[in-house]
């Protein structure tokens, strides 16, 4: 049995919830940091967050609080699960209270807009001396958080320190795996969001599921020539936090950018829909596949359809009457 420690988890949403009681029912000390006093209430007295994950009975265990100070004072271990477009302004508010030399394993998937950066290059900004680590992986808050089966990926430049932090959150229902492949596992996370918007929208929009395995497997080729030319490791790429997460985003209403993608084939309003990574991502991934010169007409697409430069059917049309080329 894995030796309890003290784990921060910063983010009271779907999947910071999700960690923060698996890792209480694994047997360590967890405290949770949530904005909203209401959550914290809900955490502490009912054991339950209605609002994120409605339903599911959470390790009595958790601790949750507003007060990140308190939160993060004589921690061993941060899981850090802000979403990805607000993670430097919270590292910015948060660094007086992180204690030097514990690690911080970024939960959250994406590329900083405004930057292209990485998370772990976002967060190595503001914290340039600490050790910095990535989650990720096929995996539903939900499932997580009822104790259902689900295996990750767990990346640090530092093998030793992957393999501890995969040792540490590793339990009966959640295997972690390791890897020093940190640009690996973070692009196929900020990726497949994308992807997956691409693959709701053509559902979304009646065109059928062999279009949808023709967009994801090509779309799967463009995250494969993205992450070469950042250094990823091809193995990485086909693993559980490249192959694994695109398969499980792109194949279920349970994942947000899927959903959003639907509702967006389908032509119907999204204001006010759950946060959908891949919104935010499209366009600096297109971005950053025009900077290396690599060719990904279905990011591209995506940028273009939800910048409202093209149609869904525009796009469709575009992608079939490209020329015929060997598949690579």
């Amino acid at each position: 049995m894995t030796t309890a420690v003290n784990i921060a988890v910063l983010g009271g949403g779907a999947w910071g919830t999700a960690l923060a009681t698996m890792a209480a029912r694994n047997g360590h000390n967890v405290r949770l940091y949530a904005r909203e006093a209401a959550t914290v209430d809900t955490i502490n007295i009912k054991h339950r967050n209605d609002r994120y994950l409605p339903g599911i009975e959470l390790d009595p265990a958790l601790i949750a609080s507003t007060d990140s100070a308190a939160v993060l004072a004589n921690t061993d271990l941060i899981l850090c699960v802000i979403p990805a477009q607000a993670l430097s302004g919270a590292f910015i508010q948060l660094k007086d209270f992180i204690p030097s030399g514990i690690p911080l394993v970024i939960c959250a998937k994406g590329i900083e807009r405004t930057s292209g950066l990485l998370m772990s290059e976002v967060v190595a900004k503001v914290l340039p001396r600490e050790t910095i680590a990535a989650l990720s992986g096929p995996s539903f808050a939900s499932d997580v958080a009822k104790g259902l089966p689900t295996a990750v990926t767990v990346a640090a430049a530092d093998q030793t320190v992957a393999d501890r932090i995969a040792i540490t959150l590793s339990g009966p229902t959640f295997r972690c795996y390791s890897t020093d492949d940190l640009i690996g596992v973070e692009i196929g996370g900020a990726l497949k969001n994308v992807l997956a918007i691409a693959a709701g929208a053509a559902v979304g929009r009646g065109y059928g599921a062999s279009a949808q395995a023709a967009l994801v497997t090509r779309g799967f080729v463009e995250l494969r020539r993205i992450g070469q030319a950042l250094g990823a490791r091809p193995e990485t790429i086909m693993g559980l936090s490249g192959l694994g997460d695109l398969m499980l985003t792109c194949s279920t209403p349970q994942s947000r950018n899927y959903s959003y993608g639907l509702a967006l084939g389908r032509g119907e309003d999204l204001t006010d829909r759950p946060l959908a990574e891949g919104v935010a991502t499209a366009a600096i991934a297109a971005e950053l596949a025009a900077r290396h010169n690599i060719d990904a007409p279905i990011i591209s697409a995506v940028a273009q359809i939800l910048d409202r430069h093209i149609t869904i059917d525009e796009a469709m049309e575009a992608l079939l009457s490209r020329p015929l080329k060997n598949e690579d």
